[in-house]
């Protein structure tokens, strides 16, 4: 089964997948997604989940703030703190390099019945609260 889903998985990003017009690395994108899937994100949050040093994280972080992809904010509460966030820039970089194109998928989509559809989108919606 595991196979089968990582078979379908891949065969659905690679046909659906947008293009790609800005280089960014794997890392970046990793970056990217925690920023925007977690509400508070500092850099050791980062350097744990990537598996890397603090220095690590903080220079794939500065890399983003360069590009102005991210943006750093000191909390009110704890000064010591500094969250990150991404700007419309980063946002729209990031829907790039993990969404699907949506015109792609609404073709795929137009090829399949209404229950058809209804059972991806359930089948989608399970695997990712399962994920969590």
């Amino acid at each position: 089964m595991i196979q089968e889903i990582n078979q379908y998985y891949t065969d659905i990003y690679f046909n659906l997948h947008q293009s790609q017009e800005e280089s960014i690395s794997h890392q970046s994108v990793r970056i990217l997604q925690m920023v925007q899937k977690r509400k508070y994100v500092m850099i050791r949050d980062i350097a744990e989940r990537l598996s890397v040093s603090h220095n690590t994280a903080s220079e794939h972080v500065k890399k983003l703030v360069d590009k102005g992809w991210v943006y750093k904010e000191r909390s009110e509460e704890d000064q010591r703190k500094v969250y990150l966030h991404l700007t419309d820039a980063g946002s729209t970089i990031l829907k790039k390099n993990t969404e699907l194109d949506e015109e792609k998928l609404q073709a795929a989509l137009d090829r399949l019945t209404i229950n058809e559809r209804k059972q991806v989108v359930k089948a989608l919606e399970l695997l990712s609260e399962a994920s969590k």
